[in-house]
C-alpha cells in the first residue's frame, strides 16, 4: 500500500519516546486518516520494540477493516471492535486509553448529510462518555477541530484555546463545527460532574498518506492528482490561510495528550511552521510532484460543503508546553506523503 521504508520512518517519528508500552488502546474511526496511522504506529512499536500494546481497532465494517489492515488483524495484539457512532455502544473489555477519532470530516458529507454528521459527532461522544463513566475505562481523548473557532481574522498569532469567533448556526455546513463544539462541552461536563478523564484535541488541517478514498477535502484531492501525474485543480483562488499538520506530527501530539494532557482541557494541535494558504499548499505539492496548477469552478453541491472561514490558524503553545514539537514543516510533510504513496 505504501513505500514501507518511508512510511515506517514516519510511524517511528510519531511515537518515538512515548510511554505506551503495555497499554490497552481503543481507537474509534480506526480506518480513517488519523486513526489508521495511529494503529499502524502502535503495531510497528509492538513489532520493533516488543511494546505489548493491545490494539482495539473500532469501526463499522470488519470487511473494511481487513481491507485496510490485512493480515495484521490476525495478530494477537490486534482486536477488531464493531462500532457505529450513531448506535448504542457496549464493549466486553476495558481500555487504558480511548482515542475517539470516528467522524466524517470532509466537505461532501457536510453538504449531503448534515443531519448524519451532527448525530454521529454528538451522540457518538455522548454514548462513549456514558460508557466510560460506568465501566471504569481510562483516559478519553476526543478528536475535535479548529473549526470550532469559527471566523475571526483578528488573531495574528492564531487562535488560542480561550478564543472564539463567529459560526452561523443556521447554515447546514455548520453541522461539523457546532456538533464538535457541543461534544467538547460534553467532555468538559463529564469531567466536572462525574470525574471522567476526558481531554480534547483540536486538530487543524491534518494531511498524510493515509487519506481515505471518500475524503473530498481539497488537500486530499490535490494529492490524488499529484500521484496520478495530473495537474492539481483548484476550485477557488486558494487565498484562505490554514494551519496544516502532517499526520505523524498529529499522532505524536495525541500520544503527548494521552500521557500529559490535563483532564477537562482542550489543546490545539497545529504546526507553527506549516501555516500557508491553500494555494501555497497546492503549489508546494505541485513542485514536489512535478505537475502544474490549474483552476476550475466546482458544482453547487460541492460548494455547499466548503467552509467560509478565511483564516484558520491555531496557536500550539499550550501543547508545546507539554514538550511536544512538530518534526515536519509543510514541504517535508508533503514530500513524505508523496513518496509514501508512490
Amino acid at each position: 500500500m505504501y513505500n514501507a521504508e518511508i512510511y515506517n520512518d514516519c510511524l517511528r517519528a510519531a511515537l518515538a519516546g512515548t510511554k505506551l508500552a503495555g497499554r490497552r488502546v481503543l481507537i474509534t474511526g480506526a480506518t480513517g486518516l488519523i486513526g489508521s496511522f495511529l494503529v499502524d504506529a502502535l503495531a510497528l512499536l509492538n513489532d520493533e520494540e516488543g511494546a505489548g500494546v493491545e490494539i482495539y481497532a473500532a469501526g463499522r465494517s470488519e470487511t473494511g477493516m481487513r481491507a485496510r489492515f490485512g493480515a495484521r488483524m490476525d495478530a494477537p495484539d490486534f482486536h477488531f471492535v464493531s462500532y457505529d457512532a450513531t448506535k448504542p455502544v457496549e464493549f466486553d473489555f476495558q481500555a487504558d486509553y480511548v482515542v475517539h477519532a470516528a467522524t466524517s470530516a470532509h466537505p461532501m458529507a457536510y453538504a449531503t448529510d448534515p443531519v448524519g454528521i451532527m448525530q454521529a459527532n454528538l451522540f457518538g461522544a455522548s454514548r462513549l462518555l456514558e460508557l466510560l463513566r460506568g465501566q471504569g475505562f481510562g483516559r478519553f481523548l476526543m478528536l475535535s477541530t479548529g473549526e470550532i473557532y469559527g471566523e475571526n481574522p483578528t488573531f495574528p498569532e492564531g487562535f488560542s484555546e480561550t478564543d472564539n469567533g463567529f459560526i452561523d448556526s443556521m447554515r447546514p455546513r455548520s453541522c461539523y463545527p457546532e456538533s464538535k463544539r457541543a461534544a467538547e462541552t460534553l467532555c468538559a461536563a463529564y469531567a466536572a460532574q462525574y470525574g471522567v478523564d476526558a481531554v480534547v484535541a483540536r486538530l487543524c488541517h491534518v494531511y498524510g498518506p493515509t487519506f481515505t478514498p471518500s475524503n473530498s477535502r481539497a488537500d486530499a484531492q490535490f494529492i490524488r492528482k499529484a500521484l496520478a501525474g495530473e495537474d492539481i485543480v483548484m476550485k477557488s483562488a486558494g487565498s484562505q490561510v490554514r494551519s496544516f499538520c502532517f499526520v505523524a506530527d498529529a499522532v505524536c501530539a495525541l500520544a503527548t495528550l494521552l500521557e500529559k494532557g490535563e483532564r477537562g482541557q482542550a489543546y490545539n494541535v497545529s504546526n507553527r511552521n506549516s501555516v500557508a494558504s491553500i494555494r501555497q499548499y497546492a503549489e508546494t505539492l505541485a513542485q514536489i510532484a512535478g505537475v502544474k496548477l490549474a483552476f476550475d469552478l466546482p458544482p453547487e453541491t460541492e460548494r455547499a460543503g466548503y467552509t467560509t472561514v478565511t483564516r484558520a490558524v491555531l496557536n500550539p503553545s499550550k501543547l508545546e508546553a507539554l514538550g511536544w514539537r512538530a518534526k515536519y514543516d509543510l514541504r517535508a510533510g508533503l514530500t513524505a506523503t508523496y513518496r509514501c504513496c508512490r
